[in-house]
Order: structure tokens, then sequence, then C-alpha cells
């Protein structure tokens, strides 16, 4: 299947027209048409070798909806015409007990990314999203509710599992106070996601003016963290924390913001690791948890909760050969909230 997309040649190097082949369809595969791609901050980590060693060429992209145009001889579980989705990754071994308990994101053998890798053969390289069509094995995507705008369904396929996850796996809801740190392209799917559960939801932000664009998404509490000081009013004030911040910073003043058997979820990734102070999980028996993306039954349980209560990404949707700036704009922070690139571009 001939296809055109954007890569990257060699770490740091800008994105360029690529085209390539996409395999034919095996019996359980799903071809389909890419509608909208999103721009993930990971994407940029990887394309400038920022996480280390990385495969080249490189077509990034796990941000993909899509229209099913083609089924495998034995597909059944879409039809030609359905709206699906592709998240982080297209394959896992299938066989260890967290891919039988439908976690497959914590394959014991490591899942199979969605791009910057090897498929299962450890032959054939995985491209992206960033690209006009794409095959599946239908075990890995999932079924988008008709209702919602696509354009902002796409990061719904990482930042949304990434933020709903946590949200369900400690248990949000009414009578709890979950604080979100950070409000970017995955700070602000949470607020929407913890709103939407019941819970009594602030953010903790170092930009004040971000304070009105999180009012508007529903979070009752805004909190700007540039003075230390307001930390002491929030001691012992929170259920659960989710830090999506990828900043290196003191981790400390917001564990002690935890109530007893409160805990923080580590989302974002920092450049270097926390230095913890023991004293603070020992006092309230605090907890910090990590969390990364969702299963593939988790994700269609986020997207019908999106469905059902209208919740998508704010995008800022972009042509093909304007992904270089966006890149840019996005380690910035120039951007409410995610980029989403029309695949009709390319």
């Amino acid at each position: 299947m001939k296809t055109k997309g954007y890569a990257v040649k060699a770490a740091k190097a800008k994105l360029e027209p690529f085209e390539f082949e996409r395999r034919a369809l095996r019996p359980n595969d799903v071809a389909l048409d890419i509608l909208y791609a999103g721009i993930c901050h990971s994407d940029i980590h990887q394309a400038r070798e920022e996480w280390g060693p990385a495969l080249f060429p490189m077509v990034p992209g796990h941000e993909i909806v899509g229209k099913v145009t083609a089924l495998g001889s034995s597909a059944t579980k879409f039809k030609v015409g359905d709206l699906i989705g592709v998240g982080v990754f297209v394959d896992s071994c299938r066989n260890c007990t967290n891919c039988k308990s439908g976690l497959e994101q914590y394959c014991v053998e490591g899942m199979t990314g969605t791009y910057n890798g090897y498929e299962r053969d450890k032959k054939t390289i995985a491209f992206g999203g960033y690209s006009d069509k794409f095959v599946i094995d239908q075990a890995y995507a999932v079924k988008v509710p008709a209702n919602l705008d696509l354009t902002g369904v796409a990061p719904l396929m990482c930042a949304g599992i990434t933020l709903y996850s946590p949200l369900r796996t400690w248990q949000a809801g009414p009578g709890k106070k979950v604080a979100v740190m950070g409000l970017g392209g995955l700070g602000h799917m949470g607020v929407k996601f913890a709103v939407a559960m019941g819970a009594e939801v602030t953010v903790l932000s170092h930009s004040a003016n971000k304070e009105a664009d999180a009012k508007k998404m529903g979070a009752h509490h805004f909190v700007c963290t540039k003075n230390s000081e307001v930390f002491e009013t929030l001691r012992m004030n929170f259920d659960l924390i989710l830090n999506t911040v990828s900043a290196d910073i003191d981790i400390d003043p917001y564990l002690k913001c935890l109530k007893l058997d409160g805990t923080l979820v580590v989302i974002g990734l920092p450049g270097k690791p926390y230095a913890v102070n023991v004293g603070t999980m020992l006092d309230q028996r605090r907890r910090l948890a990590g969390s990364m993306i969702g299963g593939v039954k988790e994700l269609q349980e986020m997207l019908d909760f999106c469905g059902k209560h209208n919740i998508v990404s704010d995008v800022e949707v972009i042509k093909a050969d304007y992904i270089n700036t966006a890149y840019d704009r996005t380690v910035a922070s120039d951007v409410k909230y995610r980029f989403v690139i029309d695949a009709k571009s390319f």
C-alpha cells in the first residue's frame, strides 16, 4: 500500500515528505485512511533523539484517527467505513499475564510501539501516523464515537488515555479532591475527565494567565504556584495529584499537599530523577506512583466516556508542511493545547 507521510531521517533533522509502503493486509488486519494525526511531545523527544538512540528514517505519530477502507480475510471487529483510533502501541506478546489482563502497555516482553521500533518480526520498521494510510491488527484499534469532533479525538489516543487511566485507577469521583499539575496538552485532559467524573478539581500551574482556561474547562479552583508560600495553604488537601509536568521540579511541596493515603501520580517525564524526602512519604502514609497510557480495553472505555460526556482535546489543526514549526511551538508551550495534522495535506 503506497503511503505518503512525513519523516525525520536523522536526529534533530527537519521532518520532510516521505513515501513508503505499508504492509499487505494480514488476515486480522484493517486498513484505514488517516483523517487526523496528533502531535505529542514524545514525538519531538524521539525525532530529536532526546530519549536515547532512535531508529531512522522515522515517521512519528501515535495519535491516529481514521476511516476503515479494507478488512483482512478474518477481520470482524470493524466494518468498512467505521471510524477508528490507533494509539501508542500496535502489538504486544499477547501471552503474558499483563497482556491477558488487558494491560498490553505493560507487556512483559515490551509493547510494540506505533513508531521508532520494529514490529514483532524484529525486521519491519514500524512507521507512525504522520501519513495518509495505516494498517493495524484489529485487536489493537478502537472504535470512535460518531458524535465527537474528530480533530479533537486524535490526541485522546495518547494524551487522553494517559490522564483517564490514573483517574480511574485511583478512583477519582464524587467526594474526592483531585489536583492537576500543569495545564498543557496532558493537563487539560486531566481537568476535563476529573470534572466529568464528579471530583473537586484544582489546577496547579506556574502560569497565572491559564486560570481562565482552567475554569472554562470546569476546574473548581486554580492556584498559581510561582509563589512557594501557596503550598502552606494546600497541606494535606488532596486525595490525588496528577503530575503532568516534564520540567525538573522540587516534588516535595506537592507531596505535602496529599491527605492520608493520598497518591501523587507521575505522568510527565522529567529530565532527571526526583529527590524524594522519605519523611514526607512516611507522614500521612503518602504514595508516589507512575502511570503509562492504558490498555486496549481501557482505551475503548475512555472513548465511550468521551462520547457520553462530549469530551475532546482543545486543538489547533495544521497542514503537514507546518509540522516543523509546530514542533518548535510545542517546545515553547505555544499551543492551546495540542497540534493536530490534517492528513489530507500529506
